[in-house]
């Protein structure tokens, strides 16, 4: 099993593990006790997840003398908002959970972001864990704090920075993810690749060969290795106000086209193709060589992510979106752009002509 450290003060304060391995659920349960961290868990999962692996976990949790129970709610961004957050907190209430108590997010990225907003604002915050069952979640977003929930026209604009205690990554959990759901877990990959390590989208062959063989060692090197990465930036800036705004690299037009798609375009999908309209702009605006821009598409296209944004989205719609990112300062959107592969860079600000020239041209 991998461990290491996230260490988020030179004064070691505050840090927490991630254990990255293959069947390591059953190794949660004496550190959970170790740490003493609550009296009782809530595992929050969705009904998918829970029809998978619900059962299995909870009598881990239990057979290790844990008191624990499961809150099982529907799947899907739809359920991503503030509503089914006062639901749970009630259902939470109900059972009798205080301030000894601790979640723990048993999920893809929507289950992690909701457990852990959550777990923030329960009782002015309670502990949380994140476990998280799909590559997406195992290399990006159960890493680093970020929480948060949808509003009807914007994606994660309430939210707050609440570290976890402790993150567990099964690399068992991948073998019950659907193929398209793998895809996604790559755009992140492939986006670690291009703003960090170019190394890494040398390697995505080999992750999709292990995936479809079953063989969890290449799988486990590339998870750890984008794990690092995010570590790495999270601890330099938490909160998200200086280098770790490069990790939203794709996701500035990736969550417009999210929102403008009734998010029947998933996460992965609007990164690949948020990822192309950020190299497409870099090009046009003299930072990025043509040659760079067509390795980098052609790199996203390799992992069998979209490189085109489908007809039938409106532009309009989709800069709409764009004017209501949480990142925006006054009336400018800032754009993490590239130099080469493994230079980004957070600019001032992009013309909205050319925002709307480079969505047109991405148009299939």
């Amino acid at each position: 099993m991998n461990s290491f450290r996230v260490t988020l003060d030179k004064n070691l304060s505050f840090s927490y593990d991630i254990y990255i391995g293959y069947q390591i659920l059953d190794r949660m349960p004496p550190i959970l006790s170790k740490n003493g961290w609550a009296r009782r868990y809530f595992l929050f999962l969705d009904d998918r997840v829970d029809a998978l692996h619900g059962d299995r976990a909870l009598a881990i949790l239990k057979e290790r003398g844990l008191a624990a129970e499961k809150i099982v709610f529907p799947a899907g961004e739809d359920f991503k908002n503030i509503h089914t957050c006062t639901e749970l907190a009630e259902r939470l209430l109900e059972r009798g959970a205080d301030r000894t108590s601790a979640l723990i997010a048993l999920g893809g990225g929507v289950v992690g972001d909701l457990t852990a907003f959550v777990a923030s604002i329960y009782m002015r915050g309670i502990p949380h864990v994140q476990v998280p069952t799909t590559l997406l979640a195992q290399v990006d977003s159960s890493i680093g704090g970020k929480t948060g929930v949808d509003l009807p026209s914007a994606k994660n604009l309430l939210g707050t920075f609440a570290q976890p205690k402790a993150v567990f990554i099964d690399l068992a959990f991948l073998e019950t993810l659907p193929e398209r759901e793998f895809t996604n877990g790559l755009a992140e990959i492939v986006k670690y690749g291009i703003i960090e390590d170019p190394g890494l989208l040398g390697d995505l062959k080999k992750a999709i060969e292990a995936f479809r063989s079953k063989d969890p060692g290449p799988l486990e090197r590339i998870i750890a290795q984008c794990c690092r990465i995010k570590k790495g930036i999270v601890e330099s800036d938490e909160t998200d106000r200086g280098l770790r705004r490069i990790l939203n690299f794709g996701h500035t037009i990736g969550h417009a086209i999210e929102a403008e798609s009734g998010f029947s375009v998933s996460h992965g999908e609007a990164v690949a193709m948020g990822m192309c309209g950020a190299v497409l702009l870099s090009e046009r605006l003299k930072y990025l060589s043509s040659l760079d821009r067509e390795k980098i598409i052609a790199a996203i296209g390799l992992a069998g992510l979209p490189v085109c944004i489908p007809a039938s989205l409106d532009t309009e719609g989709i800069l709409r979106g764009l004017r209501r990112d949480k990142k925006k300062e006054g009336d400018t959107i800032h754009f993490v752009l590239l130099k080469k592969p493994g230079m980004p860079f957070l600019n001032g600000g992009v013309s909205p002509s050319l925002v709307r020239e480079a969505i047109e041209a991405l148009k299939e």
